[in-house]
């Protein structure tokens, strides 16, 4: 099917395209997203994992506390952390103790060091993995990260305005409305076949692919 289809939907929904461009997320280029620190990936990554099945206005509200508790997610601090310091964490008021989200820092840490070890940043090691293949990157973030599977990472890379889709529920609907996706949401068979759908639509029309995912959000009715 072709994109216009939705692209059309989503007009008539907001009202024009204009009203359609101010709803359209940001994308990095490869410069941008290199010249990133490690520091703020750490951070932003930690904002998704605290936020997932959360409110996401109390983790916002709280951030700036995040930021102090975590003396600004430094990876190669927090990849060698002592027990104690994450011990103490879960007892910090400034941030939401959750132990077992804490706990995922250093993982999270080590994942960002390793990838800037071969890399040079972490910013270039993103910078460099082809949007076509946003699959393959899920996947290594999943399996070298801690909870990152699911939308977490998904959110992470659209925060850090890496070229993306995301499989909200409305653009699972839209994709199961109209027989793009049949695979059960979160398999690796059903990120599969998004892919492959939003790889012909960024080929058919040029767009980011993170405005197709956003576009198709806003063509389902409410």
């Amino acid at each position: 099917m072709k994109f216009d289809y939705f692209y059309e939907r989503a007009v008539a929904r907001k009202g024009s395209k204009k009203a359609i461009q101010e709803h359209l997320p940001y994308v990095a280029s490869a410069q941008e997203l290199a010249a990133i620190g490690d520091d703020r990936y750490l951070a932003a990554i930690t904002k998704c994992v605290f936020r997932a099945g959360f409110v996401w206005r109390v983790i916002e509200n709280k951030w700036p506390g995040f930021e102090e508790a975590f003396s600004g997610f430094v990876p190669l601090y927090w990849a060698q952390v002592p027990p104690e310091r994450l011990d103490s964490l879960a007892q910090d008021e400034r941030i939401v103790r959750n132990m077992q989200k804490i706990a995922t820092v250093p993982r999270n840490a080590f994942m960002i060091m390793e990838a800037a070890e071969e890399h040079g940043s972490f910013g270039a090691f993103l910078a460099q993995w082809p949007a076509n293949d946003q699959m393959g990157l899920l996947i290594w973030l999943k399996k070298n990260g801690s909870r990152l599977g699911g939308a977490s990472a998904q959110y992470f890379l659209r925060m850090v305005g890496y070229d993306g889709f995301i499989l909200t529920n409305d653009v699972v609907t839209a994709l199961q409305n109209h027989n793009l996706l049949d695979a059960t949401p979160g398999s690796q068979k059903a990120l599969k076949q998004a892919q492959q759908v939003f790889n012909q639509w960024h080929a058919e029309t040029g767009l980011p692919y993170a405005h197709l995912s956003k576009i198709l959000s806003m063509s389902l009715d409410a």
